[in-house]
């Protein structure tokens, strides 16, 4: 099969219609079912819809169990650059629908295909911008993994292709579709508890050293590296394990911050009611505990300028107790109590004094409620559209270049980091004994305070910082290339 040309792609969907028009279709059994879905779906928003999984060695398994004989859907085709992984995903779709679905290797062909009505995307952060803009682009709807982007502008172009290209695009925040924080967050909107004054996020989530190796790894020959690669440079393996520590290294992913907290990240804009990024950012941190081949911070204090409320992370990759009862939560502290979120469906309002005034749970179903949006072909049907997910990442991606611009300043004295502002001040106190009880020395370690940067929320860019400025977005890989504009 040819393979289409990225710059052609890209470049003209009047182009792309026409190619997709012609393309070939399988002939196995499984394919002579799925194009016959496909047909009848044309005009009735009520028939079968294939789904294409793009990504299945770990939360792409979800996907596959989301959609595979529910909601009148089937996984008519799973892709993976890692043959070795796809065995799993193939067999759970094939006991949910009757049938297995086609192994892709090169998520291209999946763009070619015009029996697929949408796909689902759980690779690495890196490609999930240009996965999700092919798709829009090749008429498919998109359900596509946190963080939506790998950079500020991934994820505003992702906007804009889905407005333009009038596609459904859900963002993997499944928190929003639970209902005990649905509930949570009106009681909040409510005013019961007063004003907040403090969103707080927090990700308390054990990371172990990735280890260290000493040169250049072999690539396991199951794995296409150059589809793996993607959009990101093509550079040597140099960790251990391929396979999900591409997290903790800069090309490929965001840190814990944009990988587990940008769930609670989400909560905390949500719960703000803010639907722009802060007009300042600021992070300081560091990986601390061990000396391995990771580049992100495992442990992150960021603090958000919303005018009157301040949104403040923290990350923390050692062993650590909970903060008001949540690890990997969100505190809203208020005027007049406080809300904590204990999990992605459960929290609690306190009074105060610690009293319980009032208890939320229940669950949901974001992969249905991604269908039920595809069915109707209205956003707001969905609770997490892509301008959500673009939102929140942004903000991850915000603090994340804060840090990577810092400078190394011992802990002790304790550095000016965040001014006259007590609460993150008070974070930082906190964090520091988190260290001590972890035996990090902080009489011979530096903390990496990020640069202050002043946001322009209008434009999305940094004021007055170039250097800044070009971290919004990275170059890209000739054929892989995210548009600057859609």
């Amino acid at each position: 099969m040819n393979v289409l040309s990225r710059r052609d792609f890209l470049q003209s969907s009047a182009g792309l219609g026409a190619i997709l028009a012609a393309a070939a279709v399988e002939s196995t059994p499984a394919e002579a079912a799925q194009t016959a879905a496909a047909q009848e779906n044309n005009g009735n928003a009520n028939e079968r819809l294939n789904i294409a999984c793009i990504g299945v060695r770990g939360q792409g398994q979800s996907h596959v169990s989301g959609y595979a004989g529910r909601h009148n859907c089937v996984v008519s085709h799973i892709c993976d650059v890692d043959t070795a992984v796809v065995g799993s995903a193939v067999q759970r779709a094939a006991r949910a629908q009757g049938f297995e679905p086609e192994v892709v290797q090169d998520l291209r062909r999946i763009m070619d295909n015009r029996n697929i009505h949408a796909v689902s995307i759980a690779t690495p952060n890196h490609w999930h911008a240009l996965a999700a803009i092919w798709a829009m682009q090749a008429g498919k709807d998109v359900y596509v993994e946190k963080p939506v982007s790998h950079n500020v502008s991934e994820g505003r172009r992702m906007v804009e292709a889905a407005r333009r290209y009038n596609r459904i695009c859900q963002t993997g925040t499944q928190i929003r579709s639970q209902q005990g924080s649905i509930d949570a967050i009106e009681f909040l909107k409510s005013g019961k508890l007063g004003r907040i004054q403090v969103a707080r996020g927090l990700c308390y989530k054990r990371r172990n050293s990735i280890g260290r190796v000493a040169g250049a790894q072999p690539i396991p020959n199951t794995i296409d590296y150059d589809i793996w690669c993607g959009p990101a440079p093509r550079r040597p393996l140099t960790r251990q394990r391929l396979h999900y520590d591409w997290h903790w290294i800069w090309d490929y992913g965001n840190g814990d911050l944009g990988n587990q907290g940008i769930h609670q990240m989400d909560v905390a804009r949500w719960g703000l009611g803010q639907n722009e990024l802060a007009r300042a950012s600021i992070s300081a941190g560091g990986r601390f505990g061990y000396t391995d081949d990771g580049e992100t911070a495992n442990t992150q204090i960021c603090s958000f300028d919303y005018g009157e409320a301040k949104l403040i992370f923290e990350v923390r990759g050692l062993p650590t107790p909970n903060y008001r009862g949540a690890t990997v939560g969100n505190v809203f502290h208020c005027t007049e109590g406080v809300l904590v979120f204990t999990s992605y469906s459960t929290a609690l309002a306190m009074r105060p004094d610690g009293e319980v005034i009032r208890r939320f749970s229940g669950g949901g179903d974001h992969f249905g409620n991604f269908i039920r949006a595809v069915r109707s072909r209205r956003r707001d049907d969905l609770k997490a559209d892509i301008l959500e997910g673009h939102l929140s990442s942004a903000l991850c991606h915000l603090a994340n270049i804060s840090y990577r611009l810092g400078r190394p300043t011992p802990f002790q004295p304790r550095p000016g980091v965040y001014s006259e502002d007590p609460e993150s001040n008070e974070t930082l106190a906190r964090t520091e004994e988190h260290l001590r009880t972890n035996m990090v020395p902080l009489d011979r370690t530096n903390l990496i305070v990020g640069r202050r940067l002043t946001v322009d929320p209008r434009t999305e860019r940094l004021v007055n910082d170039s250097e800044a400025d070009r971290l919004l977005t990275r170059e890209y890989r000739k054929g892989f290339e995210v548009p600057a504009r859609i």
